[in-house]
């Protein structure tokens, strides 16, 4: 499912706290769960897939049919979106590039999580680093830049200086400003674009969960943009968890080797015989990779149960 996946650094073994409402903003957790999803109309795998937080291509493997099959209306499918948050922030967005994964934070605790867009790789890339919410507008207008209409002229489409709020609009009804001056956070009039790479560096997000967001946050909202292709775990349960997304800005240093030295508290890692595998395969979702009942308890994590977009 792609090429093998290179990391910067590990960030998933915080360490854990006593049963309670508010987890501590050291504690890495799984999010997502298993559970089965009836086709409704109009349901394409790529929709389903941006819905969900999951890849066309790991949805297809679950249910055991071509990438390119046709849904059918009353279908069933399996879903698996359970992901590993990179880390946990005292407040403010968390968003992990490879991932495709917005993360918001209260008072220490995880408060919600959203599927994004972000930027194509090459020139228009998202960047990484620290930076904040400037601006909260409703129903922007979206003045065009330069470069996109210089692309516009390039397709043949009509060049459009500035797109007034409204259904074109491809900002959506809600506009996050950061002081990252070349991006925003808002939503989309594209909705099946959510969960890929398709944007000239912002970080976009389905209608109804750019509304949510923005109904969340405030002017001052810290923002962190990290790009963290893998990521390991272990649940409540001392199960341990891989999640390999492809290195798709080709910004990581390093290959499973250094992984696997850097697994030295998870040693059934290295143990288990699906740790290559799991590695060359980038599911981009959370894999079970074996459990370790006698594990130590202050290695573990804690799976929360927020529900995708809340």
């Amino acid at each position: 499912m792609g090429r093998f996946a290179k990391v910067i650094r590990i960030l998933c073994f915080g360490a854990a706290a006593a049963v309670s409402p508010a987890l501590p903003a050291a504690e890495p957790i799984l999010v997502g769960k298993e559970f089965a999803y009836t086709v409704r109309r109009g349901d394409t795998l790529i929709g389903v897939g941006a819905r969900f937080a999951v890849s066309p291509q790991s949805l297809a493997e679950r249910n055991r049919f071509r990438v390119t099959k046709k849904l059918v209306l009353g279908q069933v499918l399996r879903v698996d979106n359970r992901h590993i948050v990179p880390n946990m922030l005292e407040d403010g967005i968390l968003i992990n590039i490879p991932q495709r994964l917005l993360f918001y934070f209260v008072d220490g605790r995880l408060d919600a999580w959203y599927p994004v867009a972000l930027g194509q790789p090459g020139s228009l890339q998202t960047p990484s680093g620290s930076y904040q919410v400037l601006a909260q507008e409703e129903d922007p207008v979206w003045e065009v830049p330069v470069s996109i209409q210089e692309e516009m002229q390039r397709k043949g489409e009509k060049v459009r200086k500035s797109v007034a709020p409204g259904p074109e609009n491809p900002l959506g009804r809600y506009w996050l400003g950061l002081s990252l001056t070349c991006c925003g956070i808002h939503g989309t009039n594209a909705p099946q674009s959510i969960y890929r790479f398709q944007t000239h560096g912002c970080i976009r997000l389905a209608p109804q969960d750019a509304r949510d967001l923005f109904s969340r946050v405030s002017v001052g909202t810290p923002v962190e943009i990290v790009y963290e292709p893998v990521l390991l775990a272990r649940d409540a349960n001392g199960a341990t968890f891989v999640e390999v997304h492809p290195d798709i800005y080709g910004r990581a240093d390093g290959d499973f080797e250094k992984v696997a030295t850097r697994s030295r508290r998870l040693p059934s890692v290295r143990e288990s015989d699906r740790w290559g595998d799991v590695l060359r395969n980038e599911e981009c979702m959370a894999t079970r990779l074996s459990a370790s009942p006698g594990g130590n308890s202050t290695d573990r994590i804690r799976e929360s149960t927020i529900e995708l977009g809340k």
